[in-house]
């Protein structure tokens, strides 16, 4: 009856399916199940074909699963290696079987005992592991499509508890059980059945495997893998050395135990596993919904405790390739790109140059991802800094692209587990560089709105000290005049108008400048002798703070006021970091291009990260009560006359700010100018 039902419906899948492999595998196995139970109707159990043809059986249902797990839709199709690897083991107990039921007979010392016993093992250890795989292959399937398959691994589950379950009493009692045998034949009948409606229902055997479940259920799979070896390898053991096989096995278990204890703690390791899974048992190598939930829950991190947005912006990134490390270069104000923010860089003080104008253009205009190690090997782009060449933790350059304009860089460190970048890799950090260039050009908008407000709110403030000042100015004003009619001695009337008179011009200068009514046009810059003004401004300190001046003469094009204010914010600032009585240095040096007035002192100093983002940045102070914005109106005032402001600072070494002007161009060439002892002689 189980012959003749599996017979009919190896026709009917024949017949009213379309072509398929996975089709063909089916019709195969339920042929061959049909010869097993035709065979064994005939000739009963106790023949050497009679177990073949269930070896056979069993054969054309692994293969069945086997096909069906690589051929879904959440299977790669090349090199399937972890769970090959278990179909193999399952595979060569079967050609055991066939073997031991062919040739055993004739080389174990002749016992025919020996032999029947050695097949019943081997058919219940791949019961077990066969039982194993159909739970595998129903749980890694996604829950849309277990519908399809539900009655059909049923039916290999029953059939497969049902031998493990003759088979371990056939071992344990070593007796014959010849009515659990008779009754497979009512049991594979009913099964035909379950089959036949589970074929019926299900239509589509491409399999839809659920990422999740497969990851959680490649553990049991790996217990049992673990258990059919051992087993399979005690019995290998016992026979080969015999009074010594407990010593081996000791060693073995030992060996075991102490590799367990080695990699499974190991990042490294859980990394390397949770890639050879991604890549033999899935066709994508990310789960897009998973990976964007952790992506937006990274950095969207709320509450005060949560690291900053450029930071969770960069770990987010290198979460999606189980990157190490990371760093974010944003737009330094010059039009190329430097590093704003480093997240675990192994690198501790890090000197990187910045990513040049006409680098980041091409960048922005490309679009592109940057292996690094293509370029390396010099088949990359040639647009990458050298220092991102040289430190090979430095793995991908991700530029962040928001609506066509470039709004930073990623640079993404080498993952736990090196690899190269694939086409998954790359869309996925298109994608994730896009989301993050909205998050960070929405968090820039956001402060230069806040920064806006708060120069209003400067500014309304501002105007009730300017009316404050006005007069102040008045009043000086008139203390002027009447000192200069009433003041009795000569002298200190002199001395006392001089005094007021500069005072009111220097306010009445200022005045003018802060008000918006006045519509004069900025002085070009002029050659200016940077010798006076260095020595007025050290003079104007000298009596709060000692102030040493050494270089020489130079000459260079700037703004007298504006070179002026620039030095006093500078003088001021060292002064502000120096203990009292330790001397602030003003040196002056002129090259062929440039005049320098460098500002130094030895105080507390500035940590490299707080030199890159926050020391020119307006509002920003570490002073009590300061407003914040004098280093950034003194870089600003210093590119209105085309110089610059370079910083070097150490903690707890000191300062030194200089003060790069473009040279006056009768000077260029002409060496320095003479100082005063040369001048008089």
């Amino acid at each position: 009856m189980a012959a003749a039902m599996f017979a009919a419906l190896t026709i009917y899948v024949l017949r009213s399916h379309g072509a398929a492999p996975e089709r063909d595998l089916l019709c195969t196995a339920l042929f061959f199940t049909a010869f097993w139970g035709l065979h064994t109707a005939f000739r009963g159990v106790s023949t050497a074909p009679s177990g073949i043809s269930e070896s056979l059986r069993n054969g054309g249902w692994l293969l069945f699963m086997f096909v069906m797990l690589r051929r879904g839709e959440g299977r790669r199709s090349d090199h399937p290696a972890s769970i090959t690897i278990i179909y193999a083991i399952l595979g060569t107990l079967l050609l055991a079987q066939i073997a031991t039921d062919e040739v055993e007979p004739f080389i174990i010392s002749g016992d025919p005992d020996a032999s029947a016993m050695l097949g019943v093992l081997l058919r219940m250890m791949f019961a077990v592991g066969a039982l194993v795989l159909v739970h595998h292959l129903f749980t890694i399937s996604a829950p849309e499509g277990r519908s399809r398959i539900a009655l059909v691994m049923a039916a290999l589950a029953a059939m497969w508890t049902y031998d493990l379950n003759l088979y371990t009493l056939a071992a344990l009692a070593r007796g014959s059980f010849g009515e659990l045998y008779a009754m497979r034949g009512i049991w594979m009948a009913l099964l035909a059945v379950v089959l036949a409606i589970g074929v019926r229902h299900g239509g589509e055997w491409r399999l839809r495997v659920s990422r999740t479940v497969a990851f959680r259920s490649f553990s049991l799979v790996a217990v049992s893998l673990y258990l059919i070896v051992m087993a399979a390898g005690i019995s290998v053991i016992e026979w080969l050395f015999g009074s010594h096989a407990r010593v081996v096995e000791t060693g073995i278990l030992f060996a075991t135990l102490v590799a367990s204890l080695v990699l499974l703690p190991s990042n490294r390791f859980r990394s390397a596993l949770k890639v050879q899974i991604s890549k033999h048992f899935f066709q994508h190598r990310y789960d897009y919904r998973i990976e964007w939930i952790r992506f937006i829950d990274t950095i969207g991190a709320p509450g005060s405790s949560a690291a900053p947005l450029n930071e969770r912006a960069v770990k987010a990134v290198a979460d999606l390739t189980d990157s190490s490390c990371g760093m974010l270069l944003l737009h330094d104000g010059q039009g190329g790109l430097g590093v704003d923010r480093i997240w675990s860089w192994p690198t501790t003080s890090p000197s990187h140059e910045p990513l040049n104008a006409e680098d980041a253009s091409a960048l922005e205009r490309s679009g592109w991802i940057i292996d690094l190690d293509e370029a390396r090997s010099g088949h990359g782009p040639t647009n990458v800094p050298s220092w991102m060449l040289a430190d090979t933790t430095a793995w991908a350059l991700v530029p962040l692209i928001h609506f066509g304009r470039l709004t930073g860089a990623i640079v993404l460190g080498r993952p736990s587990v090196n690899r190269r970048l694939d086409w998954e890799d790359l869309d996925m950090l298109r994608a994730a560089g896009r989301q993050v260039a909205s998050y960070i050009s929405e968090a820039q908008g956001q402060q230069a709105l806040e920064d806006s407000r708060r120069f209003d709110e400067f500014n309304r403030r501002f105007a009730f000290i300017i009316h404050d000042v006005k007069n102040l100015v008045s009043q000086l004003s008139l203390l002027s005049r009447n000192a200069e009619r009433h003041a009795d001695n000569p002298a200190f009337r002199k001395d006392m108008i001089l005094t007021l008179g500069d005072s009111v011009g220097k306010l009445n200068d200022l005045l003018a400048r802060l008000s918006q009514h006045n519509k004069a046009r900025k002085q070009e810059p002029i050659p200016v002798d940077l010798e006076p003004i260095v020595r007025k401004v050290a003079a104007t300190q000298r009596h709060h703070h000692p102030v040493e001046v050494t270089g020489m003469a130079a000459c260079a094009l700037a703004d007298p006021q504006r070179l002026e204010q620039i030095l006093l914010h500078l003088v001021q600032n060292a002064i502000d970091a120096s203990s009292q009585g330790e001397p602030i240095r003003i040196d002056v040096e002129e090259s062929s291009d440039f005049a320098v007035v460098t500002v130094s002192d030895s105080g507390c100093g500035m940590s490299a990260e707080f030199v890159r983002r926050d020391l020119f940045k307006p509002f920003n102070s570490t002073k009590s009560g300061g407003f914040g914005i004098g280093a950034f109106e003194a870089r600003e005032l210093a590119h209105a006359m085309g110089g610059r402001i370079e910083v070097e600072s150490r903690l707890g070494q000191g300062s030194s700010f200089a003060l790069h002007l473009p040279i006056a161009p009768e000077n260029k060439g002409a060496g320095r100018l003479p100082n005063k002892q040369e001048k008089a002689a």
